[in-house]
Formats: C-alpha cells, structure tokens, sequence
C-alpha cells in the first residue's frame, strides 16, 4: 500500500512540474532514454547539468559586475547556459535566458542585471523541486 501511494506521490510532482511550466517536453525525451541498463539516467544528467551550469552562472556574474558593458560575452554565455537548460527541458529557465539575451541585444545593463537575478531564481526553484522529484522516485522504487 505506501509503494502505491508513493508512486502516486512521484506521478503528481512529475506531472505538476509540467502543468507549472518548469519542465517541457526534453524532459520526456530524456526519460525516454533511461532504461534499466540504467535506471537512474535522468538524475545523473540534471545532475551534470546542476554542475555544469553553477559554474557558468558564476562566469555570467562576474562577467556582470567587472564589465556589465560587454553585451555580445554576456549574451555568448547565456547563450550557452539556454542551450544546457534546453537539454533537460528546464522551461521556466530557457524562458528567463530568452528575456536575458533580449536585454543584450538592446544593451540595456539594467534588464540584464533584473533579469540574470530572476535566471538564477528559477534555476535554484526548479533544482529544489527536482531534488524532491528524484528523492520521491528514489523511495518508490528502491534499487
């Protein structure tokens, strides 16, 4: 009976991260792609994803605070975080990279500044929920 509601548990959380907008339809494609040869496939790439990404979103910051100016590094590395957001499905976020890149493009510093702060906002939203996502997952099925 608890494996039942668990795994009810792991449904519902799976599917309002769709229905809320943080996860679109690469996420499923990635599932699509774990299989019991590996069964834990998607949490180890968001995994890579969490550390690839901290480490560019402390170069687009101190790109931001020693030369807010430089609009084509910035938008060159914000294009490179969209993509990694892109290819876990990371919806919310690719969004705010959109907006991000949008405030390049224009030269407007303060967009940029406003907007990498609501960047970061959804990427620490949606890994936190993700986090949940997995840890439930983990209880459901037990290796």
């Amino acid at each position: 009976m608890e494996g039942n509601h668990l795994q009810r548990q792991v449904a519902y959380t799976r599917r309002s991260l769709f229905e809320q907008g943080y996860l679109d339809e690469q996420f499923i494609q990635l599932e699509d792609l774990q299989d019991d040869a590996n069964p834990n496939f998607v949490e180890e790439i968001v995994t890579l994803f969490y550390t690839d990404s901290a480490r560019l979103l402390r170069t687009i910051e101190q790109a931001l605070e020693h030369n807010p100016s430089d609009f084509d590094r910035l938008d060159d590395y914000m294009h490179q975080f969209k993509g990694s957001s892109s290819s876990i499905g990371a919806r919310k976020v690719k969004n705010e990279c959109t907006r991000f890149r949008e405030y390049c493009r224009a030269g407007n510093t303060e967009g940029c500044m406003r907007t990498f702060q609501q960047v970061k906002q959804e990427h620490a939203t949606l890994r936190r929920k993700l986090e949940t996502y997995f840890q439930l997952a983990r209880e459901a099925h037990p290796v």
